[in-house]
This record gives structure tokens, C-alpha cells and sequence, in this order.
């Protein structure tokens, strides 16, 4: 496997996978099971009450087993951490890396920190992250502050774990947008295990590029990426075909970066109907990569990472796995 930013021109290079928030009403050995029956390549983990529960007994037990069910099955893996409600039943993804109660921010980042333990037994190629809803009171400098020392143990652990940590922008978040991420690598450092993960959809709703553009532009830092259909303006992870997204061009772009990671379908709010939209989700990203292949040009010189805030009006939800 090539790491990430490793030369590709083929979108038919990419791996795809299905986020396990979107199958929450299955139990996790079949949600893997119907995944490699369908014909991932991977799944992006969200470790919740439901699915190898971070908080319970016997964590390294049951992350061995799973580790084994993932390696017969042949999928590959990245752990996710927005669970609405696996830290707080009354707060949803409360509490976060921005909390003023410093004992609260500890909590999560102690769940950050099994994460990578996880991440690291499973043989994961990123943990997911996201910076949390500013809140009420605080000062955007004091939320800033906060978020770079609640990290600084995270990364430390992943970095002697060997597991890059993607942080996600996302709407209504601080940490909301590509610009607020190379803000975040600029205050830290640029430390070597700070990744992004980046949203396509949230591309498409909220960043000033298009999304081809935008995965061009954070190209250097990807480690992991996530994918549904979106609206302009609008935070709401859709099927796909149901919102306003053109695939080709942005899976061309991701190819074209020679990212090898997983790319996750992420349809948390259709878990409902989980096996259906993970069977028709599939088909449709092979034809849309077998469309960008057919069309597919030499790629052009990566153009200078995106330095502005989108439209803020685009953060109408403002929480990650919505």
C-alpha cells in the first residue's frame, strides 16, 4: 500500500468503505459481514456503546477479536470518534475537547487516547477527530487555547503509536472549515501525526473551492476522507443522487493525490435503512470512478491551500455524525 501522497492517476485506485454510524442497528460482526459480502474495501469504525464500546470492560480483549474478524474478512479500517452519546447519555457529543470544565475535557480526551490504542491494535490507518461546538461564553481565543492543549496528549500518543490523528472540520464547529484546520497546524507546530480527515460533502456545502479543488489543495495532509452528498449551505448528509455533488471530478482529484486510504461513506441519519443505502452506495461510487477514469486528464500543479473561512450560514447543523 502507498502512503498517503504517493503518485496515482487512477480513480479506480480508491478504497471504499462504510462509516458502522450508518449500520448502528446491526451488531458489529454483521455489519462487517454484510460489508464484506457488498464489497468494501473497509469500514470507518465509530467506537459507540454498540460497537466495540470504548468505555467497557475488556477493551483489548474485545479489540483483538475484532481485529481478527476484520483481517479474515479482508477490510480494512479506520476508527471514528463521533458517537453522539457514548461520553455524556444527556449531551450529545458532549463533552468535548472545548469544554470549560477542565475534568469534562479530559474525558474526552482520554477517549481520544483509547482511540489510539485501538486504532493501533486494529491496524487502522487514521483515528478521527473533530474540535467540538464553541460554548456559550467562551471566547473564540479561550476555545482555540483550549482545543491546542487538549490535543497536544493525543497527538503525542499517536505519534508514539504510529497513527496519524485526522481532525475534522466541520460545520458549526470551531474548527470548521480547511482554513480553520491549517490555523490548527500552524498553532501546534505542524506536528508530524496531525492529519485531516476531510468531508466531501462538507465541501460542497460550506468551503469557498469546489470540492475537487479542495481535495487538491489538502492533498499533503489527508489521511482519511468521508463521503456522501450534500447541498450548498446546507449540513445535511445525504444519499447519493439526493443532493447537489458532482462525484467524477472530486474522485478523479482524490485519485489523483495517490491517497490510499479509506474513502467512508458517512450516512449516519439513514442508519434506519443502513443495508439498503450501504447495497446502493457502492454501485454508484465504482461508476463514478469508472466515469472520472474515462475522463481523467494528467493532473495540473497542487494550488496553495485554502486560506479563508466559508460561508458561516452554511453551519446550520453544527455537529459531526449529525
Amino acid at each position: 500500500m502507498n502512503p498517503p501522497g504517493a503518485e496515482s492517476s487512477s480513480p479506480t485506485s480508491l478504497r471504499f468503505g462504510y462509516g458502522t454510524n450508518g449500520l448502528a442497528d446491526l451488531r458489529l460482526d454483521d455489519a462487517l459481514g454484510l460489508l464484506a459480502d457488498l464489497g468494501y474495501d473497509g469500514v470507518g469504525l465509530t467506537l459507540d456503546h454498540m460497537h466495540l464500546d470504548p468505555l467497557a470492560p475488556d477493551l483489548a480483549a474485545r479489540t483483538r477479536r475484532v481485529a481478527h474478524r476484520l483481517d479474515a474478512l479482508g477490510l480494512g479500517v479506520t476508527v471514528e470518534t463521533g458517537a453522539r452519546y457514548v461520553l455524556d447519555p444527556r449531551r450529545k457529543h458532549g463533552p468535548s475537547l472545548l469544554d470549560p470544565d477542565p475534568d469534562d475535557r479530559a474525558r474526552r480526551v482520554d477517549l481520544l487516547v483509547r482511540a489510539v490504542r485501538v486504532a493501533a491494535d486494529l491496524g487502522a490507518h487514521a483515528v478521527h477527530c473533530f474540535s467540538g461546538i464553541v460554548p456559550d461564553g467562551t471566547d473564540e481565543d479561550t476555545a482555540w487555547k483550549r482545543l491546542t492543549e487538549t490535543l497536544t496528549p493525543v497527538l503525542d500518543a499517536a505519534g508514539t503509536a504510529g497513527v496519524p490523528l485526522a481532525v475534522e472540520p466541520e460545520p458549526g464547529h470551531l474548527l470548521a472549515t480547511l482554513a480553520d484546520f491549517h490555523h490548527l497546524r500552524r498553532t501546534l507546530g505542524d506536528p508530524e501525526p496531525l492529519g485531516l480527515t476531510l468531508d466531501l460533502g462538507h465541501c460542497q456545502c460550506l468551503e469557498p473551492l469546489p470540492p475537487a479543488d479542495c481535495v487538491r489543495d489538502a492533498a499533503p495532509w489527508l489521511r482519511h476522507v468521508q463521503i456522501e452528498d450534500m447541498r450548498r449551505g446546507v449540513h445535511e448528509h445525504l444519499p447519493f443522487g439526493d443532493g447537489e455533488m458532482d462525484f467524477p471530478p472530486v474522485l478523479a482529484a482524490l485519485a489523483a493525490t495517490g491517497y490510499q486510504g479509506l474513502t467512508v461513506v458517512e450516512l449516519p441519519r439513514h442508519s434506519h435503512a443502513g443495508p439498503h443505502f450501504a447495497t446502493r452506495s457502492l454501485p454508484f461510487l465504482r461508476h463514478a470512478a469508472a466515469q472520472a477514469a474515462a475522463t481523467a486528464v494528467p493532473p495540473s500543479t497542487p494550488s496553495v491551500p485554502v486560506s479563508s473561512h466559508g460561508d458561516p450560514s452554511a453551519a446550520a447543523e453544527g455537529s459531526s455524525t449529525p
